[in-house]
C-alpha cells in the first residue's frame, strides 16, 4: 500500500498494530548493518534506503530528481515486503536462497527484487540485516550503471 506519510516515524505510526513491531525491527537491523553512505527516507510511499545525490548526482534514471533507490521495506495489504534492488544480481539471490534454506524448508517468496512475508513472525530479521550489508553504495552504483548500460545496448 502506498503511503503518503512524509517521515519514516509517521509511516510506522500509521501502520496497523500487528505490523508496527516488525517494520520497526527491520528498520533497526537495516540501519545497524547498512554500509555508510546510504540514507534513509520515505521513497515511493515506503521506507527507503537510497544513494543520495551527494554521492550519485545523476539520480535514478526514471526520474533523475530522485536519489538512486537501493532497498525499501513496506507493509503491504497482504504481506510485508522487502525490495532489494541488488537482487538483480544473481549472486546475491543465490546467497540469500542458500541462507534462507538454513532457516526454513519453504521456498522463499522472491520476485525480481521483492521478498514477501505473509506473517511478521516469518520475517528473518537477522538475515535481512546480513543482506543489507552485502553491497556498498559504490558497489551498487557500479552494478546499477553496468545494468543500465547493458539495457541501453540491447535496445
Amino acid at each position: 500500500m502506498y503511503s503518503k506519510e512524509k517521515t519514516v516515524d509517521d509511516y510506522i505510526s500509521s501502520l496497523p498494530d500487528e505490523r508496527k513491531d516488525i517494520i520497526s525491527e527491520l528498520r533497526k537491523v537495516i540501519l545497524k548493518n547498512l554500509p555508510k553512505g546510504f540514507e534513509e527516507m520515505m521513497n515511493y510511499g515506503m521506507i527507503g534506503y537510497v544513494v543520495p545525490h551527494s554521492i550519485y548526482p545523476n539520480g535514478y534514471h526514471c526520474d533523475p530528481k530522485l536519489p538512486l533507490p537501493f532497498l525499501n521495506i513496506a507493509s503491504q495489504k497482504n504481506h510485508i515486503a522487502i525490495y532489494h534492488m541488488g537482487f538483480y544480481d544473481n549472486n546475491l539471490v543465490e546467497w540469500y536462497s542458500k541462507e534462507w534454506s538454513k532457516l526454513s524448508n519453504k521456498k522463499p517468496d522472491l520476485g525480481k527484487s521483492c521478498l514477501k512475508f505473509k506473517k511478521p513472525e516469518e520475517v528473518p530479521v537477522q538475515l535481512i540485516g546480513e543482506l543489507a550489508k552485502k553491497i556498498t553504495p559504490k558497489e551498487w552504483i557500479e552494478i546499477y550503471e553496468s545494468a543500465f548500460q547493458t539495457n541501453k545496448k540491447n535496445k
